[in-house]
């Protein structure tokens, strides 16, 4: 089982930590059944940058990046080398502590 700590980019969201999180399931699941905010445009299957998503601790704890994931992760919005997309961060099995922040998502209708 997992802890994760969602963080937010954007003002005024407080940060949430999620306790005995099951493996198997994305990071974006995680978020959505926890009623966190988290774009996914493309219906979780990487198809777009949407659930974009910093992964700030844990990383061993979800598949290495792909080179179809990167793809897209380039097109986000000030992608950083700790980018990842929350539809393809699947927990493995085990136990951890992961340290996610979520960009402003505000900021993504503005364009």
């Amino acid at each position: 089982m997992y802890t994760i700590k969602f963080k937010f980019e954007q003002k005024g969201l407080e940060p949430v930590i999620l306790e005995n999180v099951a493996p198997d399931q994305s990071l974006l699941e995680v978020a959505l059944d926890n009623n966190i905010e988290l774009h996914h445009n493309c219906g979780m299957v990487c198809a777009c940058s949407t659930c974009h998503i910093y992964l700030e601790q844990g990383s061993e704890f979800v598949p290495e990046l792909s080179d179809r994931e990167e793809d897209f992760i380039d097109r986000a919005r000030n992608p950083k080398l700790n980018s990842r997309l929350g539809c393809q961060c699947v927990l493995v099995n085990g136990t951890g502590e992961l340290t996610v922040c979520v960009p402003d998502q505000s900021l993504i209708h503005g364009d």
